[in-house]
């Protein structure tokens, strides 16, 4: 065993091609082995072993050890378990990036939308234009609204339809899409030599064999698993507390409405 480990390449059982070309430890397989000088070397597919022999100087070590990717995390579970929570104490401590993949998501669209959009954004974004129309109409002041603005169509491209349908109605983003947006965090600066723990992605088995079809592979996948009693506890009082803001909110609109229908009156 001590000396067919010191055979191996420098990459051990993982694929230099996959190392050099898409920065991700890849597990290579026997059956696609090839030797140079002397080593051993594994490759996760037979097109990368042949890429290899074409020129093996460009995927060895040379006058120091090859670089190793950075930690790619995937943080997993349900809504409410606290994947945010871990994520962010997470990369305080190991200094790499959060990525919360539906808010990442609002980021992409919020030039064209003008605001998050999603059933729980969009339920108080309807009360309030249901409260401006109304002091619209009993106000002389007011020219233009918020409402008026919010009602102007906005044009969306094919890829931010999609990941606002994505935000509203939870369907899966296509392959075209996601291509324009996962692999950039294992390919472009700064994710790439810094690394990140992504919140929230993969969410279905499409999403996760769209990963491992483009080789997009995380080191370590963490899914946290809650009771359903934790979550109801964790999540009513916040939504019990936005509850009661928005009645306080709809009473001192209703009171202002008020105010305005005695001016007109007099």
């Amino acid at each position: 065993i001590k000396q067919k480990k010191r055979h191996m390449g420098d990459t051990k059982h993982f694929c230099p091609v996959s190392l050099k070309e898409n920065f991700v430890l890849y597990p290579g397989l026997q059956e696609h082995a090839a030797k140079y000088k002397e080593k051993i070397y594994y490759f996760s597919t037979s097109e990368y072993r042949d890429e290899f022999l074409k020129n093996p100087e460009e995927y060895v070590a040379h006058n120091e050890p090859l670089q190793a990717p950075p930690l790619r995390v995937f943080l997993l579970g349900v809504h409410g378990a606290g994947k945010t929570t871990c994520a962010r104490e997470i990369t305080d401590k190991l200094g790499i990036f959060h990525i919360q993949f539906e808010e990442y998501l609002q980021e992409l669209i919020l030039p064209k939308t003008k605001r998050k959009v999603g059933p729980f954004f969009d339920e108080d974004h309807e009360d309030d234009n249901k409260i401006l129309e109304e002091l619209e109409d009993f106000s002389q002041t007011i020219t233009i609204t918020e409402t008026e603005k919010t009602k102007q169509e906005v044009e969306l491209t094919d890829e931010e339809r999609a990941i606002k349908a994505n935000l509203m109605d939870n369907k899966e983003l296509p392959p075209e899409v996601l291509d324009k947006i996962v692999p950039d965090w294992w390919k472009k600066e700064p994710f790439r030599s810094t690394g990140f723990i992504l919140d929230g992605f993969p969410r279905t088995l499409d999403e996760a064999s769209y990963l491992s079809e483009r080789g997009l592979c995380p080191d370590v996948a963490i899914y946290i698993q809650v009771e359903e009693g934790d979550i109801l506890n964790r999540l009513f009082p916040p939504r019990l507390k936005k509850w009661k803001e928005k009645q306080l909110k709809k009473k001192e609109y209703k009171k202002k409405l008020k105010e305005l229908k005695a001016k007109i009156r007099v």
